[in-house]
């Protein structure tokens, strides 16, 4: 199952894990979450809201274990530094961008930008466990 040196399966189980600590990081900061936004009631669930999260979170893990690869020999800890770097130079920097054009609350973008570090660490370390 593996194209290019990527193992679909390992690119799975990291957006499985990655949307599993997703719902667990909102599930704990949800309340902070909600204040940071401004919102007093928690928007109701939508199911394409969920689709689309996982497909995304399909893609972030199919182009993390791309870069991982290019390095050569897939390990943990270059899955785990490939995931800083990713978040550093794209992901922390885009949403520094837009939530300070958009005058959101620092705390929402602490928290979002916790929530993506992870989640680029999970999926890192999976690949890395998986080897490719």
């Amino acid at each position: 199952m593996a194209f290019s040196g990527i193992s679909y399966i390992a690119v799975l189980v990291a957006a499985i894990c990655a949307f599993v600590f997703g719902a667990a990081w909102y599930g704990i900061l949800g309340k902070q979450w909600m204040a940071a936004l401004g919102i007093t009631e928690q928007p109701k669930p939508d199911p394409v809201l969920y689709i689309i999260t996982f497909v995304c979170q399909l893609v972030m893990a199919w182009v993390l274990a791309g870069v991982v690869g290019h390095l050569g020999e897939v390990t943990m800890a270059r899955g785990l530094i490939s995931a800083v770097f990713v978040w550093l130079g794209f992901v922390l920097t885009t949403m520094m961008v837009n939530h300070r054009f958009q005058s959101a609350r620092w705390s929402l973008t602490l928290i979002d930008a916790g929530h993506w570090l992870c989640v680029l660490l999970v999926m890192g370390l999976v690949i890395g466990l998986f080897g490719a």
